[in-house]
């Protein structure tokens, strides 16, 4: 069984993880005509910003309650009503998603009794405009918490409940936040293919796509509609992946008695297997030639890399699920899990790792786990350690700020998988060196019989 590792250092020395409230921000920027909106001081949503926009390379709809001194004092009800109020009026959103920070969380404000407040007093002027709180206080959890509990805060606030009828062939999906833009399309092709409509919340793969509109657009222009997120509850089936997106699919299931699967990972052929077969169930259609296809493409892809993954050792630093997600590829390539870093004990899915541990920590523990791995894995403020340890660098996560294109990267599923198999043998083999004379001369007298050893002809 895995060891899980408690954090011992008083202070993070590269740190790994990023906050809820970007995390919570994230998740609303995958809902159409939504706002984001950081309860809190400029500084935590410019930070929120910056690492946003370095990432997505696009301009993020992100905005502030900007607090100050006298707010901080004496509360910030009235600072959270004037932006509400501000971003109805100049942008019409069709959600407001309110990310608490730790400054409103330390103080202990009544943030939910606060917007039921503006809700009751500004029914008219909030018309047509949903008002959605997360509560993501910076000093507790990770990316996978705000996520979570945004998606989670959205279903409870919009989704209508109690037992509906259900539309034939509509499923809903969950999917965390470790997909990308490219996981979420082709996630939704392949359900499309099996003549199913799906839902999927968040959808940042109509937001943060990278297209440019034709026309200055205030808010997020693309993703789950609220309406869709309204009528959740007539779906037939919720499929879930990542199990830190099991609250949500637990209320979900509460609210509106829509059942749901959950799907630790979707890379991998036995997991994408799985996938089709459960589309292929609900559907009531077999797999059409494409997936069987895609498939017969990994299987060859396999037989490829699996050359140069043997006996490799990898040193991976990501979110529980992500971590669970890469470390089982790489086990099931046939390498060796040398190092595996983590955000927060606060998963389960820590504890199915296959990795001897799993330290809670920080970058300056996978540069000192790692050492003497084949691979570092994670997110682009891993560079320096790979660099120091002069172990090439996989990049995994967020942020990936100093390479194009991260967001457009497909991981998941047959075509996924495949793509993932090709990155990391080709990683390998760029960082392959010939073996040299005097590398080799010590293994060939290793190799020498006694009475050859000490020969003349050794010592050529």
């Amino acid at each position: 069984m895995v060891r899980i590792l408690a954090q011992t250092k008083a202070a993070a020395v590269n740190p790994l993880k990023s906050s809820q409230p970007l995390a919570a921000a994230l998740a609303f920027l995958g809902v159409d005509g939504a706002i984001p909106l950081f309860h809190g001081s400029q500084g935590c949503t410019s930070f929120a910003l910056v690492l946003f926009v370095r990432h997505f390379k696009e301009a993020i709809p992100l905005q502030t309650t900007a607090m100050d001194e006298v707010a901080t004092i004496l509360g910030g009800a009235d600072h959270l009503e004037e932006a509400i109020l501000n971003l109805k009026a100049r942008t019409k959103p069709t959600l407001i998603g309110v990310c608490t920070t730790a400054l409103v969380e330390t103080r202990g404000e009544d943030c939910a009794g606060d917007i039921a407040n503006i809700r009751l007093k500004r029914t008219e002027e909030l018309a047509g405009t949903e008002v959605v709180l997360a509560n993501t206080p910076d000093f507790g959890g990770a990316i996978e918490e705000g996520w979570a509990k945004a998606v989670t805060a959205m279903i409870e606030r919009i989704t209508r409940p109690g037992e509906q009828a259900r539309q034939s062939k509509k499923i809903v999906i969950l999917p965390g936040w470790n997909f990308t833009v490219a996981d979420i399309e082709h996630l939704r092709e392949m359900v499309e293919s099996f003549g199913l409509k799906p839902v999927i919340l968040p959808d940042v793969s109509g937001s943060l796509d990278g297209t440019v509109p034709d026309r200055w657009v205030t808010t997020t222009y693309g993703g789950t509609s609220v309406e869709d997120i309204r009528e959740l509850g007539t779906a037939e089936q919720c499929i879930v992946i990542g199990e830190h997106m099991r609250r949500p699919a637990e209320l979900l299931q509460r609210l509106t008695g829509v059942p749901y699967v959950l799907f630790r990972s979707l890379t991998g052929l036995t997991d994408a297997d799985r996938f089709v077969s459960l589309l292929s169930a609900v559907s009531g259609a077999a797999a059409p030639a494409g997936v069987r296809r895609r498939r017969a493409q990994l299987q060859d892809a396999l037989l490829d890399g699996h050359f140069h993954f043997g006996g490799k050792k990898i040193a991976i630093a990501a979110e529980p699920d992500q971590l669970y997600q890469l470390a089982s590829f790489f086990i099931g390539m046939g390498s060796e899990i040398a190092a595996a870093v983590t955000t927060t004990d606060m998963s389960k899915i820590l504890e199915e790792v296959p990795a001897q541990s799993v330290q809670i920590g920080d970058l300056g523990d996978l540069e000192a786990l790692g050492a003497g791995a084949d691979l570092l894995v994670t997110h682009s403020h891993g560079r320096q350690a790979a660099q120091r340890l002069g172990i090439p660098l996989m990049r995994v996560g967020f942020p990936i700020f100093d390479r194009l294109g991260s967001q457009h990267k497909l991981t998941i599923l047959y075509q996924g998988t495949r793509d993932l198999i090709f990155e990391v043998a080709n990683i390998f083999e760029a960082n392959r060196h010939a073996p040299t004379p005097e590398a080799l001369y010590p293994l060939c007298k290793r190799e020498m019989p006694d009475e050859l050893r000490s020969s003349p002809l050794a010592r050529l």
